[in-house]
């Protein structure tokens, strides 16, 4: 009698398997930086990986003229990041911070929570920072601002 509810719990397993597969959380997509001032878009950009701004907080300024990087390119659309496969499940790349021009190497990886860890350093991971973006949920306008 055993037999048949193994066989069946067996079944429903692996009928469920391909909907977790699915359902598993991807580096590609809209991201919320940690500081909650930005969002960065990761999307494939042949076998990297890329990232552009396409939220900011502050979209406008007070004077009515877009953010700007140190070179005058507008900030909103502004590739900022991008990475090439490392070990199973992160990235090894490049990330720039677009108000003052300083670049930094970093990795990327997600979490257990569905939560992207972009670790940036100078020589090694070891002497860097983590940072923890969290997926966006939230909708963008034509000027890059967000809710």
């Amino acid at each position: 009698m055993q037999l048949p509810l193994k066989r069946f719990a067996l079944a429903a397993l692996l009928a469920c398997a391909p909907l977790a597969a699915q359902s598993a959380p991807s580096i590609f997509g809209r991201w919320l930086t940690q500081d909650r001032d930005g969002v960065v878009e990761i999307t494939p950009c042949g076998a990297e990986l890329c990232g552009r701004i396409v939220g900011l907080d502050v979209p406008r300024l007070p004077n009515g003229d877009v953010p700007r990087d140190t070179e005058g390119r507008p900030q909103c659309g502004l590739q900022i990041l991008r990475a090439q496969p490392a070990e199973a499940g992160s990235w090894d790349g490049r990330i720039t911070d677009p108000s003052d021009g300083t670049s930094w190497n970093c990795t990327l990886r997600l979490d257990g929570q569905g939560r992207l860890k972009l670790r940036g350093y100078v020589l090694a991971p070891l002497f860097g920072q983590t940072q923890t973006w969290t997926p966006f949920e939230g909708t963008l306008g034509v000027a890059c601002e967000f809710k």
